[in-house]
């Protein structure tokens, strides 16, 4: 049996109506796990978005995803930033935290080791920002829950090769001589 990889792949589409369900509908068709999805318009001249997916399974599963994302109309370019080599990957994370006495500065004290920010902060309760990798997050919300009713909102994973590869270049425009 083969093993079960974790892969992020960014892809690059049309900034149109419909082609994000598309791209979800190649995946729940299939039955394809999605574990993280952005998505957020990169290049407003030439109405492109980027989609950064996190999904796992074997590698002949991670190929099909890959060949059948490429083949989508509205689909410029896929790239599987882990097969790729190194890249750095980011999440941000709101985290609501309700508690009182001690709590409250136990909370604190991991928020600073973790290097969160605090965003408000009521008698009752502190709403945290945190970026870091899924791994950072995952730790800080149990540290948090041990502390009182959490609430969590996250945006999922970020995703850019390391160094000087580009795997997604913007198109440059002509007329701007670029």
């Amino acid at each position: 049996m083969e093993a079960i990889e974790r892969h992020t792949i960014a892809v690059l589409v049309d900034n149109e109506p419909g082609v994000l369900a598309r791209v979800i509908g190649l995946f729940s068709g299939r039955g394809y796990n999605i574990e993280s999805l952005t998505v957020s318009e990169v290049d407003s001249v030439h109405g492109l978005s980027r989609i950064t997916v996190v999904t796992s399974g074997t590698p002949m599963i991670i190929q099909q995803i890959k060949a059948q994302l490429d083949r989508l109309v509205p689909v410029h370019k896929v790239a599987d930033l882990t097969a790729e080599g190194a890249h750095v990957e980011r999440e941000l994370a709101l985290i609501k935290v309700c508690n009182t006495g001690e709590e409250r500065i136990e909370a604190l004290r991991i928020a600073d080791t973790f290097r969160a920010r605090v965003l408000d902060s009521t008698l009752s309760s502190f709403t945290f920002e945190l970026t870091g990798t899924a791994g950072k997050l995952d730790a800080f919300i149990k540290l948090m829950a041990a502390l009182g009713e959490v609430e969590v909102s996250r945006t999922g994973v970020v995703a850019i090769a390391r160094g000087s590869d580009v795997s997604m270049p913007m198109l440059r425009d002509k007329a701007d001589g670029l």
